[in-house]
């Protein structure tokens, strides 16, 4: 009876796992590293941000959580930075790239989203709304960014990523 149901079982065995390891990986949009070299034309050697004690104090006051690494990957020029971060949707990670040119975000895109539900916060139209965006008082954005039903909580970690962006961006600079 070559396996029968014992095989039948194995094979869905095998279907489910390979299912779980795609939903858990995510659907990857651009490679990070295909980012950077999109905004900059080649990829430029990776700068190192660290986050002493107070950085990571206010770091944690704009995340809403101590930040996961004590130090941030960064890539920049004269004008602008690029930025890789994650931040925790509802359950998952969400993986952003930021663009930050003279303290104002200049374009965002989400590079990998390992949500099962939200990923409208990866369309152009979302986006936009973070386009010239810049800190005001209390490490808020300067404007408001418009929700989407049934995403709420990956538009938050999006803007808390863009609010850490441009602080981190402020940071670097100085």
């Amino acid at each position: 009876m070559n396996g029968g149901p014992r095989r039948s079982l194995a094979l869905l065995v095998l279907a489910l796992g390979a299912v779980a390891a795609g939903l858990a990986r995510g659907e990857i949009y651009q490679e990070p590293d295909a980012f950077v070299a999109e905004v900059f034309g080649s990829k430029p050697a990776p700068k190192v941000l660290w986050l002493p004690r107070d950085i990571q104090a206010q770091a944690a006051a704009i995340l809403g959580h101590p930040p996961a690494q004590l130090r941030q990957r960064y890539w920049s020029d004269t004008h602008r930075s690029v930025w890789i971060l994650e931040e925790i949707g509802k359950e998952e990670i969400i993986t952003a790239g930021f663009v930050v040119v003279d303290g104002r975000i200049d374009h965002v895109r989400v590079l990998v989203y390992r949500e099962s539900r939200g990923q409208e916060v990866r369309t152009p139209s979302f986006l936009r709304q973070f386009k010239d965006a810049k800190l005001a008082q209390g490490a808020r954005l300067d404007r408001g960014i418009d929700g989407i039903a049934g995403a709420t909580l990956s538009v938050a970690a999006m803007e808390r990523m863009a609010r850490l962006a441009l602080f981190f961006d402020r940071i670097s600079r100085k």
